[in-house]
């Protein structure tokens, strides 16, 4: 704004600003605003209203962080639990009526229909920007702004029992001759298992050799460019068709039937994720490791999707430098670490990611690197246009069919569904 505006154009613009409610406020204005990066001189509020998941361990360990910005601040946090799935349906009801959070938390893939119902304003990180894994970053941004202080990263990698498997194959050429030596179908034994029609796990395989979904440049995806039947994209189809043809994986294969296989020890290898290490353990004690997934013989590291949760600005908050300063509190290296320890999630605050306790945690450290050489999940609404082609095609790629027409057809059905949204 220039310096010499008059005194009537202030008070107008102004005016104009308490009009229009908060979401639809010009995004840098109040990128400028939310910049976060001062808050003494902004008064401190009696109170923060702070939406978290609910579940118990994340609760325990977040009132224990929350306690501790009390006695930083003095400003009292309102933890108030509802289910991050349910929080945003929420927040559209509550928050005109001055009645939702200041803070509350989300899946980073949500984060594009979030913004679009005028629900968060993006946040500034100043400093703390640099503080954070570049792919969790990479997750909250959305059109070129950033719009969350990511909290928990997570994807998944390969677990494997080490009284069937020494050592953890480095290549998927080492996976697949476990698959041929390990695998009695009849006697329903396997070298490797996994959801090999579901694509979100399938994905790696295809991104590996240069398949997408969406092409990404700086931050902004092109919905109008997918990337799911490119040459990459049908090597890497092919290449899961082979499991099947090889009868390496069982055509109904589904994570219930691999995980009571792989409990039962019947499995030498899968790949899932980390929300099942406890009952992994629970069944296979010490036998039990993971590793990142194994190079493909092009030498790429498979790309896994990245999920990242965060926590976001409501743009109904009217305490927004200080929610800022929260989310970077709450986010920062000790933080992490406190909540990596209770929930037993990863931190996305790289610190804490690479720190001892985590690295030399033999069940979660495979994932923490895998971490490294996966991408973001697409943040944008148009992602839930490709779930259900993509599934529907693996399912026809394990059954025979070719997979290069399978996924040519699987993509138009993506371009006309987002067509038919409305392009959302």
């Amino acid at each position: 704004m220039k310096k010499f505006f008059s005194v009537f154009m202030v008070m107008m613009l102004v005016i104009g600003v308490l009009a229009a409610c908060g979401p639809k406020r010009d995004a840098e204005q109040v990128k400028e605003k939310n910049s976060g990066t001062a808050t003494e001189n902004v008064k401190k509020p009696e109170k923060l209203v702070v939406w978290v998941n609910d579940e118990e361990k994340q609760k325990q360990a977040l009132s224990d962080i929350f306690k501790k910005y009390t006695e930083k601040t003095g400003i009292k946090i309102e933890m108030v639990a509802v289910s991050m799935l349910d929080q945003a349906k929420k927040l559209a009801l509550d928050g005109p009526a001055g009645k939702g959070p200041d803070v509350f938390y989300q899946p980073h893939d949500r984060i594009g229909d979030i913004v679009l119902q005028g629900l968060a304003d993006p946040v500034d990180l100043g400093d703390a920007k640099g503080e954070y894994s570049k792919t969790a970053i990479d997750a909250v941004t959305y059109d070129g702004d950033i719009y969350g202080a990511p909290l928990v990263v997570e994807t998944y990698g390969l677990f494997y029992n080490k009284d069937l498997v020494p050592q953890a194959p480095k290549t998927m050429d080492e996976l697949m001759n476990i698959a041929k030596e390990k695998t009695n179908a009849s006697q329903d034994k396997y070298g490797f298992l996994m959801e090999a029609t579901n694509f979100y796990f399938i994905y790696p395989f295809f991104a590996g050799y240069g398949g997408y979904v969406f092409h990404n440049e700086d931050g902004k995806y092109d919905t109008n460019d997918v990337g799911l039947a490119n040459d990459g994209a049908v090597k890497g189809a092919q290449l899961v068709q082979s499991w099947f043809e090889n009868g390496y994986i069982p055509k109904e294969i589904t994570g219930d039937v691999m995980n009571g296989l792989f409990t039962k020890g019947n499995v030498a290898a899968v790949i899932t994720g980390p929300w099942n290490i406890a009952t992994y353990r629970d069944a296979l004690g010490d036998k039990l490791a993971t590793a990142p997934l194994p190079v493909l013989e092009n030498g790429e590291h498979p790309k896994s999707f990245v999920g990242v949760k965060s926590w976001m600005l409501s743009a109904y908050s009217k305490n927004k430098e200080w929610a800022t300063d929260f989310m970077k509190f709450i986010t920062n290296e000790e933080n992490s670490l406190h909540y990596y320890e209770v929930a037993g999630e990863m931190p996305a605050n790289e610190k804490a990611l690479t720190n001892e306790k985590i690295t030399n945690d033999p069940l979660i450290s495979g994932f923490a690197e895998q971490i490294q050489y996966g991408e973001p999940m697409p943040n944008v609404p148009q992602m839930s246009q490709v779930w259900d082609p993509m599934g529907n095609a693996l399912q026809f790629i394990a059954k025979g069919d070719d997979p290069k027409a399978v996924l040519t057809e699987a993509v138009k059905t993506i371009q006309d569904k987002i067509a038919a949204s409305g392009g959302k």
